[in-house]
């Protein structure tokens, strides 16, 4: 068995909690066919790593999902057992993991796919969730065409922060707490949630530049396969992207007892804010009135004119000028004259 601690204990302590041994498991609780996905995924990101060619057994014990016990048998570490165990085993040692995506597409349909770690039919740990659901939204995630010589890339920047923020969600978990891990997919709207508060503090972690995972050995393994190795920067990097796609900013919120922290990332440009479009609507109504009165008095007029009088720029009273119904023009472009139309 394993020691347990409190959360504080948890939270506090440098060895985080997804590196000790669970020895009540031995090595066969490792999932081979998750293992075997993971060493692909590493050998295709890095090549030459000195851990290609190891064992398997030398090659968990290298990467921290396993070691030796008391007992100098090999077995599981935390770590091991979330990433590559099976389900009904997780849950033997930690009863409250649960990791669901919720797909919520059709307002007719409650769920329009759904997939939970405790279904039975499919291994359940934390690195095939990962690479489903990764898969599942990515899907529906807008591609531009680009080209990297004759190789079309699909793979973009929201892309990649939606990668980051999973991988953020399932290595800082507190997998002690209930509720678990919630993934709900709407047709322009994705929310993370986990268990757990935020280690660094939200505003820290918004500000960015610490790493602190709840789960380091975690952290450590999806760095191996080259997803969320930017050191406290994913959500800054999140907010930024977002902000260059003109979609509403991330909102990050914190809920207390049980402690749960939620990611919303919506994927619609932003809506105009009705009162000031009735503002501005209203400042164009005044500048058509001035204008009125000031042709009225002083009938032909150059648009630099006409700006001074108003107290706009020429640029923007020529904008003005063109939109405002009831005037004539005479002269060219750069010569041009307004005057009322109903003064013929």
């Amino acid at each position: 068995m394993i020691v347990q601690f409190t959360k504080n204990e948890r939270d506090d302590a440098d060895e985080t909690e997804d590196m000790k041994i669970v020895e009540q498991f031995d090595i066969s609780a490792i999932d081979t066919e998750s293992l075997k996905g993971f060493r692909n995924h590493h050998k295709s990101c890095r090549p030459e790593h000195v851990f290609n060619n190891l064992p398997d057994e030398e090659y968990l014990e290298r990467i921290g999902a396993a070691g030796y016990g008391e007992d100098g048998k090999l077995h599981p570490t935390i770590a091991g057992l979330f990433m590559f165990g099976e389900e009904y085993h997780i849950v033997r040692e930690f009863p409250e993991y649960f990791l669901d995506y919720r797909e919520m597409l059709d307002p007719t349909i409650r769920w329009t796919d759904r997939l939970q770690s405790s279904s039975g039919d499919w291994s359940g740990n934390v690195f095939d969730f990962f690479f489903r659901v990764n898969s599942k939204i990515a899907k529906d995630i807008k591609k531009p065409f680009k080209l990297e010589g004759i190789t079309r890339i699909d793979d973009t920047p929201v892309h990649k922060e939606v990668r980051e923020a999973l991988v953020n969600c399932l290595v800082n978990t507190d997998y002690f707490l209930p509720c678990g891990v919630v993934i709900k997919k709407e047709d322009d709207k994705l929310v993370i949630e986990n268990p757990g508060s935020i280690r660094t503090g939200k505003k820290q972690m918004l500000r960015g530049g610490i790493s602190d995972p709840r789960n380091k050995t975690l952290m450590k393994m999806f760095n191996m396969i080259g997803i969320g190795e930017r050191a406290g920067s994913g959500i800054p990097d999140i907010y930024q992207v977002w902000e260059n796609e003109g979609w509403p900013m991330p909102v990050v919120e914190e809920s207390y007892n049980p402690d749960r922290t939620r990611l919303s990332l919506e994927f619609t440009k932003k809506q105009a804010n009705k009162t000031s479009e009735q503002s501005k609507l209203r400042k164009t109504e005044e500048n058509y009135k001035l204008i009125r009165k000031y042709l009225k008095k002083n009938g032909l007029s150059k648009t630099t004119d006409i700006a001074n009088a108003i107290g706009l720029s020429p640029a923007r009273t020529r904008v003005i000028l063109k939109e405002m119904p009831g005037l004539v023009y005479e002269g060219t472009t750069n010569n041009r004259k307004y005057r009322l139309a109903d003064e013929d």
